[in-house]
C-alpha cells in the first residue's frame, strides 16, 4: 500500500513539474511577443473561417507590420530593451489592433467563394492563414499576399458584374494566371526564412 501511494505522489510531482516547465516556456499573452502571436493566431483563424476579407486582412497585417517595425526600432535604440513608456504605448496600440480584429471578424463583411475559381481562392486563403499561424509569413508578407488576393477578388467581382454573374472562358484563364502568380508568391514568401 505504501509503495502504491509513493508511486502516486512521485507521478503527481512529475506531472506538476512538467506543467510548470510548459508554462514557463510557453509565451504568455501579456508580453509584447505573446500578444503579437495571439493576434496573429486570431487573424489566421479569421482568414481561414472567411470572417476576414482579403482587404480587412491586408489592413490588419499592415498595421501589425508597422507595429513590429516600431518595436524593433525602439529596441535597437535602447540596447534591445523597451522602456516602460514604450511598452505602455505598444500595449495601447496592441489594444487598438485587437479591437479592430474583433470588429472586422464580427462585421457583416465575409469572404464568400463560388465555383472552381472560388475553391482556388479559398485554398490560397487557407495557405495564407497557415503561414500566418505558423509564423512562416511575416505580417508584411501576409499583407502583400492579401493585397494580391484583394486585387484578384475585385477583378472577379467586376468581371461577374459585367457578365450577369458569370465569368467568360478568357476571364477564367486570366484569373487563373493571376492566381498562379499569387500562389508562387505565397510559396516563395513562406519558404524565404523571413517569418515572424
Amino acid at each position: 500500500m505504501k509503495r502504491k501511494s509513493s508511486m502516486f505522489v512521485f507521478g503527481a510531482a512529475m506531472l506538476s513539474s512538467s506543467m510548470l516547465l510548459a508554462q514557463a516556456t510557453a509565451p504568455t499573452t501579456n508580453t509584447v511577443g505573446g500578444r503579437e502571436e495571439n493576434q496573429q493566431d486570431r487573424i489566421a483563424q479569421g482568414v481561414k473561417s472567411g470572417q476576414l476579407t482579403a482587404g480587412e486582412t491586408k489592413n490588419l497585417e499592415g498595421r501589425e507590420a508597422n507595429l513590429n517595425r516600431e518595436i524593433h526600432a525602439d529596441r535597437a535604440a535602447n540596447g534591445g530593451k523597451l522602456t516602460s513608456a514604450e511598452r505602455q504605448q505598444i500595449n495601447h496600440q496592441q489594444n487598438n489592433l485587437s479591437k479592430s480584429i474583433s470588429a472586422d471578424k464580427h462585421n457583416a463583411a465575409t469572404q464568400n467563394y463560388k465555383g472552381e475559381v472560388g475553391a482556388r481562392q479559398e485554398n490560397q486563403q487557407d495557405r495564407i492563414a497557415q503561414g500566418i499561424k505558423s509564423g512562416s509569413l511575416s505580417p508584411a508578407e501576409a499583407a502583400r499576399a492579401e493585397n494580391r488576393q484583394q486585387g484578384i477578388n475585385q477583378q472577379i467581382h467586376a468581371d461577374r458584374a459585367a457578365n450577369g454573374g458569370k465569368l467568360t472562358a478568357a476571364e477564367r484563364t486570366q484569373i487563373n494566371r493571376q492566381q498562379n502568380a499569387a500562389s508562387r508568391q505565397i510559396r516563395r514568401e513562406k519558404h524565404d526564412g523571413k517569418g515572424r
